[in-house]
């Protein structure tokens, strides 16, 4: 009998011991939370999932991309601030200069692709540690975000020829990517999240580009000694980080229909938290989207939970922090 147990405890610790196992068991600890602290009856209700989905989506939105740069073994810390830039951006062209949806769409998107690679350039090109490219990069960015919207909210209520303020209407493309589909349950940026978690996840697991970036985060000089460009696989991997980050951004102007320069500020923390809570390792090398997604879940999950449970912003922050330390420390003891 002792025989016969013997394999399948072998199993059972093998499956905790990989990243996938460890992120599942993450996620069914939070969802038990839920389970017990249901405020009332809230968790059992399906608008809490749904509206759960909705909240963590630009955030998951913001890690599919930061998962590509740290599998690459790099870290951006810019793209809370790519974000506050591209609400801004898409918000003027669209709501203040009247500008068509797919210019003012596009015009962000380049934006952001243009900020990330050029972070990449930093990291490939000159040498610059990631930390210390994108921390520059962050404040830079929203900088510039503060800058351009003159420190304001941009927003439908403008400055008038008289002198007194009016109101303008909305362009049609915020009801289009605000709206939701199939009876109210499914928000548009959930689709737009989905669609860039299936992005990357084909760039890293079905392209040549995928398989440079997990060995240029195993070890680097091997990588390059290979033949492998680094230096153009790094501009990919910063590039994607800020195109995504600016799908975020506009998805942000879009559901508080302004663009505020001080939107994402503190997002690449929940950003890197959920990374790292999926099993994505922080050293380079390992991991994946669909533990990204695993991840995102969870901390989308802990957010409402903690939510529904009138919970203060204090709280939510120092645990964001303990998940993160907690998490870089599981991957050390197993590596």
């Amino acid at each position: 009998m002792t025989e016969d147990r013997a394999p399948l405890q072998g199993m059972s610790l093998e499956f905790l011991g990989k990243p996938f196992g460890r992120a599942l068991i993450a996620l069914l600890f939070i969802v038990c939370l839920g389970l017990i602290f249901n405020a009332d009856g809230t968790f059992f209700r399906w608008e809490t999932h749904r509206d759960m989905l909705r909240q963590i989506s630009t955030y998951g939105i913001l890690a599919s991309g930061l998962t590509v740069v740290i599998v690459s073994g790099g870290i951006d810390l810019s793209v809370g601030s790519m974000l506050g830039l591209a609400a801004v951006t898409f918000s003027m062209l669209s709501i203040h200069q009247g500008w068509a949806a797919g210019v003012a769409v596009g015009g962000s998107l380049a934006l952001g692709l243009f900020c990330g690679a050029l972070m990449g350039g930093c990291v490939g090109r000159f040498g610059i540690q990631p930390f210390i490219a994108t921390l520059a990069g962050m404040v830079l960015l929203r900088g510039v975000a503060k800058w351009v919207s003159g420190g304001q909210k941009v927003s439908t209520t403008v400055l008038g020829r008289g002198g007194a303020f009016e109101q303008i209407t909305l362009p049609p493309i915020f009801d289009l990517l605000g709206a939701r589909l199939l009876h109210q349950n499914l928000a548009t940026v959930t689709l737009i999240f989905l669609f860039c978690l299936l992005g990357c996840w084909v760039l890293l697991a079905c392209t040549k580009w995928g398989r440079w970036l997990f060995a240029i985060g195993g070890n680097e000089v091997c990588a390059h000694l290979s033949g492998i460009p680094v230096t153009r696989v790094k501009l990919l991997a910063y590039g994607l980080s800020g195109l995504l980050a600016a799908v975020a951004g506009i998805c942000q102007a879009v559901q508080e229909l302004q663009g505020d320069p001080e939107a994402g500020m503190g997002y690449e923390l929940t950003a890197i938290a959920i990374v790292v809570l999926g099993g994505t390792s922080l050293s380079g090398g390992g991991g994946g989207i669909g533990l990204t997604l695993l991840g995102t879940i969870t901390i989308g999950y802990l957010e409402k939970i903690l939510s529904i449970n009138a919970v203060g912003e204090a709280s939510r922050l120092m645990m964001t922090g303990l998940i993160v330390l907690t998490a870089v420390l599981m991957q050390k003891r197993r590596s």
